[in-house]
């Protein structure tokens, strides 16, 4: 067996271990723990240390209770690991030695920015480094304590992580065999929302030459008064004010309680999926809302690579509410943002559908495949390079109910249909030849900025999309009926 990998960072030298073609380093801290003093505060550069760093097991995570609990397992394998130096990352590469100047994706988990964990076995990098790529992964702070505008502490606290995490990438990443100037971000669900705000974040510019996108979702609206307005909300609805001195010493158990409190919905009200605890544009940090951004031409340039599945949030709405009346699918578009007109086209697009497939179908289409065709239209718009996908093929998993959901591309673009838990979504037979194509043209791009020739970028004259089914394709214009309803959306 070969010696166990050492490499020499900016602050200490770190241990790893190798497995398979990975040499793997994990829980390498990019940042102080965040308690005490620090649990509200920017981001603060560790001490140095002289003795190899133990980097053989992934470091604790900010998620101290995931998506699920209570109510079934999420999609995701998540570990929860307690500890109090969340703030830290880790490396998978095939060659950790100076000099090698491999490409590298740095990888910003989703979780709805108050649940997730890089420490899934979704997100191991052996595929990546198979195929030359350096993959980073990071944790950051999550909910109350990344997002929520608080009196006495800089917002957009876990934004603020992921700048620190890139900063550390641009500073010790070629000692891995990394080459700093070719740092691809990408992240799905709140991950891929992540990407795009830091696309919209200057300070962040210059740490990446290229994004992806996958089911990425912001804020919106995500000005400085919705933003504020959050932590208003959180103090008429617990009595607990907004500030660093009511909220610096509060044990876990309390934050997830205000976090719920918070996040119940209204009296009366349906319950809407909500961002509340994410990136909004303070003002300074992220100077205007995203979409505004990537519109105006203010948000980075970088080619860009996006897309959703075909059913991200179906499931929750059609196996929880069944016999629903087509009014209530009406009153649902009309809440997401939809006029009369637009919502019988959308009902008439929808023709034969239950009300419950309309109302999980109709969040789907507002938070994720409407969103993702308004930035490519928008980056098209201005010549941008950008490449739009669809994620078509359908789950074989007896429970899942036929659809392409949310997250069920992942094991596909990191190619690791063998990963724990992830047959139990894909169901037996899912395509090997659907994930080389995937991860395939994810390698591509953040090797060459170009997933290649069998997909085209994204313009306003043809409008092609990538399409990933058993038999990939690309198709034009493809999410034109929808966005004909959806680009005239309030907002």
């Amino acid at each position: 067996m070969p010696h166990p990998p050492l490499v020499t960072t900016s602050l200490g030298p770190v241990s790893g271990a190798w497995e398979g073609p990975s040499a793997r380093f994990l829980g390498i801290p990019y940042a102080r723990p965040p308690v005490g003093d620090l649990r509200f505060a920017a981001p603060a550069a560790p001490e140095p240390w002289t003795e190899p760093l133990d980097a053989t097991a992934y470091g604790p995570t900010a998620q101290r209770r995931a998506f699920g609990d209570g109510e079934g397992p999420t999609i995701i394998p998540e570990p929860s690991i307690p500890g109090a130096a969340t703030l830290n990352l880790n490396v998978f590469t095939p060659d950790p030695t100076a000099g090698s100047a491999l490409p590298v994706l740095v990888w910003i988990h989703g979780g709805g920015f108050v649940a997730g964990s890089a420490a899934s076995p979704w997100y191991d990098g052996r595929a990546f480094n198979r195929d030359g790529v350096v993959l980073v992964s990071l944790g950051y702070r999550l909910g109350i304590e990344g997002f929520l505008h608080v009196e006495g502490a800089p917002d957009n606290r876990g934004v603020l992580d992921w700048i620190a995490a890139l900063e550390w990438v641009r500073d010790n990443i070629a000692a891995f065999g990394g080459d700093p100037a070719k740092v691809t971000i990408a992240g799905q669900s709140a991950g891929g929302g992540a990407v795009q705000t830091l696309l919209a974040t200057p300070t962040a510019h210059g740490l990446f030459r290229a994004a992806i996108s996958v089911s990425g979702a912001v804020m919106e609206p995500q000005s400085r008064a919705d933003g504020t307005a959050v932590a208003e909300r959180l103090t008429a609805r617990t009595g607990t004010p907004a500030t660093v001195a009511a909220l610096r010493d509060l044990p876990d158990d309390e934050m997830l309680a205000l976090q719920d409190a918070l996040a119940a919905p209204a009296e009366g009200a349906a319950p809407l999926p909500e961002l509340l605890l994410a990136p909004f544009a303070d003002g300074t940090l992220i100077p205007e809302q995203v979409p505004d951004a990537i519109r105006g031409g203010t948000a980075s340039p970088v080619p860009l690579m996006l897309g959703a599945t075909h059913h991200e949030f179906n499931m929750a709405a059609e196996f929880g509410m069944p016999d629903l009346p087509v009014e209530a699918a009406r009153a649902l578009l009309a809440q997401v943002g939809l006029d009369a007109e637009a919502i019988e086209a959308y009902l008439r697009l929808h023709e034969g559908a239950t009300p419950a497939r309309i109302i999980g179908q109709g969040l789907t289409d507002q938070l994720f495949r409407a969103t993702a065709v308004r930035i490519a239209e928008d980056r098209a718009a201005l010549e941008l390079p950008t490449w739009l996908y669809a994620f078509e093929w359908l789950s074989g998993a007896r429970t899942m109910g036929g659809m392409a959901f949310h997250c069920l591309d992942l094991p596909f673009a990191f190619d690791l249909l063998d990963a724990p838990g992830a047959e139990a979504s894909t169901g037996p037979d899912a395509p090997q030849k659907l994930a080389d194509a995937v991860h395939g043209a994810w390698v591509a791009f953040i090797r060459d900025l170009d997933p290649g020739a069998a997909w085209p970028r994204y313009t306003l004259a043809e409008r092609a999309t990538r399409i990933w089914d058993a038999e990939p394709g690309i198709a034009h214009d493809f999410y034109g009926p929808e966005h004909a309803v959806w680009g005239s959306r309030r907002g």
